[in-house]
């Protein structure tokens, strides 16, 4: 059995056809090669097969992304991190203009880009690919692009790992736990150990699918596998503080604090202080990404002149840290009313980089914390409260072209909402009154533009979204948004542009079908995508509708479920109930989310004493209306079945 002592002398005869970029042979590979590939490593580094391919799917899933990045800079099936390279012209989501807050009773507070951090301070978990290229023998280019170098490359990583920590290169699976503490990069016990029980749950449960490259990869069932979790300790790590922390056990969460601190002419950071749900019910989870990395955005939330939320995830090993208390108000949708109401959780990352991926540790750590913050509030686990940053409604016609467009048509929420054990399966017959949106991520790989610069093409990737025409026709004009173009334009194709696209999960009325194509309700318009029965991206669902009300040709639509005038107490200042620049036509029809009482919490004040929420009479139904959910006054519709 060849060691690592060997590796630079032998790589090329173990691997020939490794070239320093992406072969252009790479899709003609035998359908095994990438399992193949993994037993090689295994067996020229002493690393059991089965451990190596439970550490790769956790951080990949297995597959390769066309050699491009992740969103933390891993590279590959073992997600190899060259932060410093793969994040150097990562573009940002937003300019900055949108209102963290949302709440027209005070100043606007807003985001700025975040800054990338210097290579110089990188730490050593977003640097690994550097590290394997010495202990393999490949080149760092050989590293990113070609499969087979970056398993073997992961391979002398683990090796190396088991060696440092006096441990023998075993064949028992139980033996290598340590071992993959380490490999998580994490700086804290917590996260390795979780780490570690998330790879070896995969090893003793087993796997197995198709990569997006066509590999077939499996990992066999070893439900004996039991390891020492106690091997971490020989790691060193710091104890996280998780004294704070509301998280369930499964995850490793530590307490990073926001600051709350008045600092001059009566303005605060970086929170609100309130009393929920006592005060007023938990109804939304906003799924976010931080366009920054993990170690600037945790100076951000600490800085009380900046935006806070509840939670951050890093990208490499699912680490969480709290920020705000859940019976408090963070300032991150951009639109006060879903603010109170919600949680929300940033995703360390960016959109685009220039074609972004997440890891499956975060993906797992997300839905267990979602899981647990539903079930505490009695959150419906659907896209109508699991919501996108990108799909919170602006407050106003104002706002509505500065609103985020984070997580963005990369974000896997099929994915997501299986781990969540909610998958989107059809709940009605093909010829259904409404659909549910559901492409193969893998497969469903529209053109996006503006990744790296302003109408380039983004790199081809998989994606949760399909886009919207005028016409049953591939060439017909896309569907306009009046909010984000009041000039009438048409939408366009670029990776930030929401205005003519559906997401996986949103559920729609259906206005038409035609062949391949079928048609839905969207911004008071018919519009169009390609569905046909041989790869269907939407399936049949059912479910409460509304429709305006007799006699009435159109109806308002809103961005927020503000109560009415007489509802407000001396000293609260009346809220406008301003309508988006929208209307909900006659004979249309949309997918009901929720009904919501018209509500609106007063805390303009760092003292906390004047803080209200005002109810109303006023009733609202949320509805998914665009790409954004939106608001109905339930007086001016009628239910549909």
């Amino acid at each position: 059995m060849l060691r690592a002592a060997g590796a630079v002398a032998s790589a090329a005869l173990l691997l020939p056809l490794v070239s320093a970029g992406p072969s252009a042979t790479a899709e003609q590979r035998a359908s095994d090669a990438l399992q193949r590939d993994f037993a090689a490593a295994a067996e020229r580094y002493g690393v059991p097969q089965s451990v190596l391919l439970g550490v790769s799917y956790l951080q990949s899933r297995w597959d390769t992304h066309g050699g491009a990045p992740s969103v933390t800079g891993g590279y590959g099936p073992m997600h190899l991190t060259d932060a410093a390279t793969a994040l150097a012209e990562a573009p940002h989501h937003s300019d900055g203009s949108e209102d963290a807050r949302g709440d027209d009773a005070r100043p606007a507070r807003r985001t700025a880009p975040a800054e990338l951090p210097r290579a110089a301070e990188l730490p050593a978990r977003l640097r690994t690919l550097d590290r394997a290229a010495r202990l393999s023998g490949y080149s760092a280019d050989q590293l990113r692009d070609n499969a087979a170098a970056n398993v073997q490359g992961g391979a002398a990583l683990l090796a190396d790992a088991q060696k440092k920590l006096g441990r023998p290169l075993s064949e028992d699976p139980a033996d290598w736990y340590g071992a993959v503490a380490r490999f998580s990069g994490a700086d804290d016990t917590a996260t390795a150990t979780t780490y570690a029980n998330d790879v070896f749950d995969v090893i003793r449960t087993g796997e197995s699918r198709i990569t997006d490259s066509g590999q077939r990869v499996a990992l066999a069932a070893a439900p004996d596998v039991a390891p020492d979790p106690a091997q971490t300790a020989a790691l060193g790590l710091r104890t996280a503080d998780a004294r704070q922390t509301e998280c369930p056990r499964t995850v490793a969460c530590e307490w990073i604090p926001a600051p709350y601190e008045e600092f001059g002419d009566g303005d605060y950071g970086n929170h609100d202080l309130a009393d929920r749900p006592a005060s007023q019910s938990v109804k939304y989870i906003v799924i976010h990404d931080t366009e920054g990395s993990w170690d600037t955005t945790l100076r951000l939330v600490q800085d009380p002149t900046y935006v806070s939320w509840q939670y951050t995830l890093r990208s490499s090993d699912g680490h969480i840290a709290q920020h705000v208390p859940l019976k408090d108000v963070a300032w991150h949708a951009g639109n006060w009313y879903v603010n109170a109401k919600s949680v929300g959780l940033e995703h360390e990352g960016f959109l685009v980089s220039p074609d972004a991926w997440y890891t499956e540790a975060m993906y797992r750590s997300s839905a267990r914390l979602v899981r647990y913050l539903a079930s505490r509030y009695g959150i419906p686990l659907d896209r109508q409260h699991i919501l996108g940053h990108d799909t919170v409604p602006g407050t106003t016609a104002a706002t509505i072209r500065g609103m985020h467009t984070d997580p963005g048509p990369y974000w896997d929420w099929a994915h997501y909402f299986t781990l969540l054990g909610r998958p989107f399966l059809p709940t009605a017959g093909p010829n259904s009154a409404a659909v549910t949106i559901r492409p193969d991520y893998a497969t469903n790989q529209p053109l996006y533009t503006g990744c790296v610069k302003a109408g380039q093409a983004c790199a081809p990737h998989g994606s949760g979204a399909v886009r919207l025409h005028t016409a049953p026709a591939e060439d017909a004009p896309l569907v306009k948004d009046v909010g984000l173009r009041p000039g009438g334009e048409d939408s366009t194709n670029g990776v930030n542009d929401t205005g003519a696209r559906a997401s996986t999960g949103q559920q729609y009325a259906v206005a038409g079908r035609e062949g391949d194509w079928t048609a839905i309700w969207y911004l008071g318009q018919k519009a169009w995508f390609s569905n046909p029965r041989s790869e269907p991206t939407a399936v049949g669902a059912r479910g409460w509708m509304l429709t305006p009300k007799d006699g009435a040709a159109d109806i308002p639509v809103y961005g927020r479920a503000y109560p009415e005038a007489a509802a407000y107490p001396v000293g609260v200042p009346v809220q406008a109930i301003s309508p988006l620049p929208y209307k909900l036509l006659a004979g249309q029809r949309y997918v009901v989310g929720d009904r919501v009482p018209g509500e609106y919490l007063y805390a303009t004040t760092f003292d906390t004493a004047g803080h209200r929420v005002v109810r109303g009479q006023e009733a609202y139904y949320e509805i998914q209306f665009g790409h954004r959910v939106a608001f109905v006054k339930a007086s001016d519709v009628r239910l549909l079945r």
